[in-house]
Formats: C-alpha cells, structure tokens, sequence
C-alpha cells in the first residue's frame, strides 16, 4: 500500500511514517520544516524528503491514503491536489483507529499523565512478552519508534491527545480511536486556543466517555472530583473501575511501593506518579498480569522521555528535566521533587511557550503552582507572545498570576542560564519545567555545568 504525509516532520507523523515503512508500507512525505530528530531519524530509513516544500506532482493517483498532519494548512496545495484527485484523507488517529479497527484499543486520556501512564503500560507488556500496537507522545526505553502496528497484534494502546486531528478534522484526537478499554486521568483545563472555556475543554471528556464502546471499562481517578462528576453523570453501559494513590514510602531519597508486606524500589517518584502506576496496573490486570508481575516489571520503568528526565547528578546536586507546562503538572512535579528531597534546596525554573500559558486571560490558572520551590523562576520570550499573536504580557502580570512574592521573571534565556550556572549548587536540585527548548539554550550542557560546580 501507497501512503503520502503532509507535514511528515511531526512528532508522532515521522514515527508513524517510519512505522509503516517497517511494516512493508510504501511512504512518502512532505514538509517546509523538518528539524531533529526527526529529521535524522527519517534520513535513516530513507523517508527524508530530497528538498523540504510542499510539491502537488507528489500527488499521484496510485497513493491509496494521504494522512495529513496538523501542522499543514487547509490551504496546502498537496492536500488541494489530493482533494482535486479524489484520494483518501485522513488525520492519524482516524488511521489508527482504521488500522487497529479489530484490536482491542486501550486509550489513556487525561489533562496531566497520559504519556507517562501509556509509557508504564507500554513497558510492563513489553517485559512480559506480550504483543501489542501502541502510539505514545514521547519515547520511552525499549522502543525504537513512538508508534508501532504490526499484522499479528490482538492489542492497541494509544495515548489520547485531546488537542485537534487536523486543519480538516476539527475533533479532539482521543474521540477517533473508540476504546474498549479507556482512562482518564485527571482534568485541569489546557489548549485555550482550542477550547476557550473550562466547560467546554470538560465537554471533550464527556464525548470521550461516550465513545467508549459499549460494554467496555472506564478506569477513572477517582480523587480527581471533575473525573468523578463525569463519572457518576454518564449514562454510558460500561464497566466504571475506579483507582487512587498507590500505598509507598519515601525512604533516604528513594521511593518504594507498598504491596501488603513486601517493597518495591522505584526509579520514579511523586504523588502523580503513585497514581499513574495505579491506573496502569488496572489496564495491566486486564490482560493477565497478576500484581507480582507486574511490580517486577514497573521497577526497572524509568520513566518517558523528558518526563522527570535526570539530566544530570552529583552527590550534592540532581538537575531534572521535565515537559510540565500546565498550571496542574507544574504544581505537581515541583511538589514531587520538593518531597524527594525534602532536605536540598529547590530551585524550579519554569518557561511560558504554549498559547495557553502565554494567554493573560490563562495565567491566573497558575496561582499558587510553584510554592514547593524555595527559589521559583519563570522566564517568557515576548516575541514567541507576539508569533502566537496574543496581546503583550509583562512581568508584573505573571507575578501578580503566580502570587508568589519572591518569583523570579526573566525574559532574557541567555541570562537566566549565566545566573543559574553562577549559583550555588552544593546541597540544591534543579527543576527544569518546559514544552519548548528556552529560545535553543542547550539545557544538558548547562546541567553538566552545574553538575561539575557541585563536585
């Protein structure tokens, strides 16, 4: 089968082009920007276009299915030449759902966790030999692409994006995929620029619940109470499974599960993280691993990529990295730090670049998120305001946002790097929280740096 991609320098678009390249696909794609990885990583298997552009002679009559990314625009002229021709269209969820349409389809959704819940899943069954296709929004240890299908599968786990399939496709991703078996989570309100009332970003959860196949499970947190009023409001004839905070202890800087009588060393850690493990064995149980097995797996889970990521350490000193960007992560991976190393300084340094969370309507969402920090920084660029066409904020707005008297305000990344790299590291962790990359700062040679002060 013939595939073309519009915009295949995506994220999960390049994964998903490389997956079907490995299953015997023949791909191509477009893109006007392709940056790394993913433009190594297609490179490496052949699917990197000769020139970046859009070329409607790309377009031919023999491609059985054009997937479209998001990042295209509707009025891209390979996507008029495919409509012009009559081909097929379709955003990548609607083709995973078509390629997994007779698979049992597991979908994490939820404001805050998913990756990492899709992550833990992802690595138990792979521990245990069990064969399945899965689609997450980061990579993780043990898998070579984002994505994976194959013929002989009986399983699908996709994470559930709640952000749109495409400039054609106006719904949230995670209403495409129909799962038997669902989660949510948690919800805190995001993506303002899509849905600019908290009720209606709610509603997307609703339809989700919905699209549930009937007969199927809905594991849910049950401590999360907007999860709960969903839960007890939908009419849906499913199977409701509820799951809190996994029983642990937090012991000379490491955190261990508590099942009964016995331990489990984790290398993840944080209250979120006890939940998400929960969840995730629920899911798990499902396909026949017993609790044994399934802590013996999760032990050795280290995490998704950039999700609490160790960029570096001392005996003094632990510089993590983290994709939190939302007002409820934020507030939870810097408490989480906070508690793992309850007796080190935390300096948490947090960058402003999606739409929301440059929004100055948004902003007060993030009242009171960083106070488990004892120096809590918060840098934004006004031009990346000015790109996403928002109307200027300063820095009195995000302190009076934040309210926290002694919060830090950069604009400049290149000074904020100098002052941290000029701090005083001995006895100090710090939180690096961000969805974007601080203006290109190249954060691990930083954390080297600091590392190498705290020798």
């Amino acid at each position: 089968m013939k595939v073309h991609f519009i915009a295949i320098g995506g994220a999960v678009m390049h994964n998903l082009a490389i997956a079907l390249h490995k299953k015997g696909y023949q791909v191509s794609g477009s893109d006007d920007e392709i940056f790394e990885p993913s433009l190594g990583r297609l490179a490496q298997y052949g699917l990197l276009p000769r020139e970046q552009g859009w070329f409607p002679s790309k377009i031919t009559r023999d491609i059985h299915t054009v997937i479209l990314g998001m990042h295209a625009r509707d009025d891209n002229p390979e996507l008029a030449k495919a409509n012009e021709l009559g081909l097929q269209i379709r955003s990548f969820p609607e083709f995973l759902y078509e390629q997994t349409r007779n698979k049992t389809r597991v979908v994490i959704g939820g404001s805050h966790g998913k990756t990492t819940i899709t992550s833990m899943i992802m690595h138990v069954l792979k521990h245990h030999g069990v064969a399945f296709d899965y689609m997450v929004g980061s990579m993780v240890d043990g898998f070579e692409t984002m994505v994976g299908l194959s013929e002989s599968s009986e399983i699908a786990v996709f994470e559930g994006d709640e952000y749109l399939a495409s400039v054609l496709d106006r719904r949230p991703k995670f209403h495409l995929y129909k799962p038997h078996i669902a989660l949510i989570s948690g919800i805190a309100w995001d993506h303002m620029n899509v849905f600019p009332t908290y009720e209606n970003y709610l509603e997307q959860f609703r339809i989700f619940i919905e699209k549930t196949e009937v007969g199927g499970s809905l594991i849910y947190a049950s401590e999360d109470p907007e999860v709960v009023k969903l839960v007890k409001s939908s009419g849906r004839l499913l199977d409701f499974i509820p799951y809190r905070e996994h029983p642990h202890r937090i012991r000379e800087g490491n955190t261990y599960l508590i099942d009964d009588d016995r331990e489990y060393r984790l290398s993840v850690f944080g209250h979120h993280n006890m939940q998400n493990i929960n969840g995730a064995k629920l899911v798990c149980e499902m396909f026949g691993i017993n609790n044994e097995r399934f802590y013996g797996a999760i032990q050795n889970f280290t995490g998704a990529g950039k999700r609490m990521e160790l960029l570096g350490e001392n005996e003094q000193t632990s510089v993590y990295l983290d994709f939190a960007h939302a007002p409820s992560k934020v507030k939870a991976t810097t408490r989480a730090l906070k508690e793992q190393y309850p007796e080190r300084w935390l300096t948490a340094v947090l960058e402003l670049h999606t739409f929301s969370s440059l929004n100055a309507d948004f902003l007060p969402q993030y009242v009171a998120t960083m106070l488990a920090a004892d120096k809590a920084i918060v840098y934004f660029n006004p031009g990346t305001v000015a790109h996403k066409k928002l109307p200027e904020i300063s820095a009195d707005q995000v302190q009076d946002a934040f309210n926290q008297p002694d919060l830090w305000v950069y604009n400049d990344a290149g000074k904020l790097v100098r002052d941290l790299l000029n701090s005083e590291w001995k006895d100090s962790n710090l939180l690096i929280m961000t969805s974007g990359n601080f203006d290109g700062q190249d954060l691990e040679a930083m954390a080297r740096s600091i590392i190498g002060h705290g020798d």
